[in-house]
């Protein structure tokens, strides 16, 4: 199935089948990715995108709009789109380009399948679209402790104004999970942070949680060592010296990962939450559906091909 579709998605396609670096530890379900802007205003020191993108601020993909109406007639609609998986679909940039609510109003009326995911508070925005379509959304929540967002997240709005968007999503009727993730020993790892998050999360309503510890690529290492020098000989250590290379990452050793998987897991059974594991080879503690939360997004409307009923390019433009 997977070898069909890709034949049909020719290359500069924007919107692409998604492949985390081929790696066997990923469980998503077959889906495509469409990220709207390339580069990323957040400016996570954890990122892993910038190893590819670079460190720079959000800007629109080339021919965005073009690109994305052409594509739409070469995908498969049963497979639901992530919006997005490598750039931030909500940087402050949205404000002004407005692209990803141009995305969502041409793909949820017409019945496509969207999970967004993000850690901005803007998502709350586009409420009444998300809320009449076949989308759920995911929130990005490392840590309640706001001056260690800030120098984890520098770009990113606070986490209480997360928390915020996320109860106002809930409240219109989307279906909304959290992402606690990455996990980084030292930082956020201890049990009150973990907890904090979750609680914050189920008593608005949140029922689904995916979780994931800190995998290491050269640069993002560096920046946190950088950020955090008192740390850094003790990252170098787990990573460098005690952890593995696997699949492009340098990743905690394995009883380690698995004790804090573990420990999540027990806090977000307390809370009622459905519990996943993201690219840890750890599916065998997954109590949800999907790792993604794509069992999520609601099937409220059928989907209407854009090549049928008049629909012409210059519609959308």
């Amino acid at each position: 199935m997977q070898r069909k579709l890709r034949v049909r998605l020719r290359e500069g396609s924007l919107i692409r089948l998604f492949d985390p670096w081929r790696s066997p530890l990923c469980t998503c379900p077959l889906k495509y990715s469409l990220n709207p802007y390339t580069g990323c205003s957040h400016f996570c020191l954890y990122c892993y995108a910038t190893s590819y993108i670079g460190v720079k601020n959000s800007r629109p993909k080339r021919d965005y709009k073009q690109r994305l109406v052409r594509d739409l007639a070469r995908i498969n609609p049963r497979l639901h789109i992530d919006i997005a998986t490598s750039s931030d679909p909500y940087p402050p940039e949205e404000e002004q380009y407005r692209l990803t609510r141009w995305t969502l109003e041409l793909l949820l009326p017409r019945g496509y399948r969207v999970l967004v995911i993000t850690k901005s508070s803007m998502v709350a925005r586009d409420a009444d679209i998300l809320s009449r379509g076949n989308a759920a959304v995911t929130v990005t929540v490392t840590t309640l402790d706001k001056s260690l967002a800030a120098r984890l997240e520098p770009g990113a709005p606070p986490p209480s104004e997360r928390v915020k968007a996320m109860k106002r999503l809930v409240d219109a009727g989307v279906p909304v999970g959290l992402r606690l993730d990455p996990i980084i020993p030292y930082l956020n790892s201890e049990r009150e942070h973990v907890e904090a998050v979750i609680e914050a999360a189920a008593s608005i309503g949140v029922r689904f949680l995916v979780t994931s510890t800190y995998k290491a690529r050269p640069d993002s290492l560096k920046r946190l060592a950088n950020a955090f020098p008192d740390l850094s000989a003790r990252l170098h250590r787990l990573y460098r010296e005690e952890g593995a290379w696997l699949h492009g990452y340098w990743y905690l050793p394995l009883k380690l990962r698995k004790n804090m998987m573990e420990a999540v897991k027990k806090i977000a059974e307390k809370y009622g939450l459905e519990f996943a594991t993201c690219r840890e080879g750890l599916q065998y503690m997954h109590t949800a559906s999907t790792c993604d939360g794509s069992h999520l997004i609601p099937l409220r409307l059928k989907h209407s091909d854009l090549r049928r009923g008049g629909d012409t390019l210059d519609k959308y433009l």
